[in-house]
């Protein structure tokens, strides 16, 4: 039996104060009623109505479950209300979890743009470098710069990583330019130790062979941002997405190593649950933000 519907039929029956009535308003028998009421009163261990051969009265346990069910259903049906408008507009809760580097770099300025286009939606973002489940955080979008394993997820592509190798002038001056990625067994190397192993580094040439060097750790960081300012101070050479060392690059503060090797190329992917009943401000959001990155120069 449905308790929810017998619940409806139990407010509908006070409310009009007789099964005759509630059956004519709902198009039922008055014996269908009647056996609601009764598995109702039944699974509650409790009278909910007086009955005589005339009329019907609330118990007074009938009274004080009709406070109690009115105001569940109001309830009900406001969040029914709020969860399909949701659904179908864009308002609400956004809970994103980006890495850190991307986050300020690359996330911060689409998210001003969304957040100014949409006032009703409001933005939870978690910085966090590891992968995380999406379901333990109650996560909607992860942004994750990675080859796909999730099962249960749906990825919407959104650029590709392009690795660069930079070393700052002094180091250089230091401890001259590698020529091949074999030579960065005799550099400094500072490595992502989120990396696994960390001290591997990729590399593809541009006839696009793969191979791996594991270079000289001396410095390894979780943290992008680290290990791009330890690089420009001198300490080593770093292997970092073009966007984050693009800009330094231009200035001169770092200088780019093994162009002929830096073809390697890691995805970034907005990544959400595979739902028929996604709520409109992720499809959305994901759109919005696939075009603005689609549209910058790399």
């Amino acid at each position: 039996m449905d308790k929810i519907e017998c619940i409806r039929i139990f407010v509908e029956t006070a409310q009009l104060n007789s099964f005759t009535a509630t059956a004519n308003k709902l198009e039922m028998t008055q014996s269908a009623v009647s056996k609601k009421i009764a598995w109702l009163e039944n699974d509650l261990g409790i009278t909910l109505f007086q009955r005589n051969s005339r009329k019907i009265s609330l118990t007074h346990a009938g009274k004080d479950y009709l406070s109690y069910c009115s105001r569940l259903l109001e309830e009900m049906s406001i969040t029914e209300s709020r969860l399909k408008r949701e659904t179908e507009s864009v308002e609400g809760e956004l809970k994103i979890s980006a890495p850190s580097a991307f986050s300020t770099m690359l996330l911060s300025e689409p998210l001003q743009a969304f957040i100014a286009q949409h006032p009703g939606i409001r933005v939870n973002l978690s910085v966090d470098d590891r992968i995380v489940n999406l379901n333990d955080h109650n996560i909607d979008i992860a942004i994750r710069a990675s080859q796909l394993k999730d099962s249960g997820l749906k990825a919407r592509f959104l650029f590709n990583n392009k690795i660069q190798y930079v070393a700052s002038p002094d180091y250089l001056s230091k401890y001259g330019k590698p020529e091949h990625p074999k030579d960065l067994s005799q550099h400094q190397c500072l490595t992502y130790s989120l990396m696994n192993p960390a001290n591997e580094w990729r590399f593809t040439d541009k006839s696009h062979k793969a191979s791996s060097i594991k270079v000289n750790q001396i410095f390894t960081s979780d943290s992008p941002e680290m290990l791009l300012k330890m690089s420009r101070q001198g300490l080593g050479i770093v292997a970092l997405p073009n966007w984050m060392g693009k800009e330094f690059v231009e200035k001169g503060e770092l200088i780019r190593l093994l162009a002929d090797w830096s073809n390697d190329q890691l995805p970034m992917y907005a990544v959400y649950h595979a739902s028929d009943y996604l709520p409109q401000r992720i499809r959305v959001f994901i759109d919005f933000l696939a075009e603005h990155l689609s549209s910058r120069k790399s």
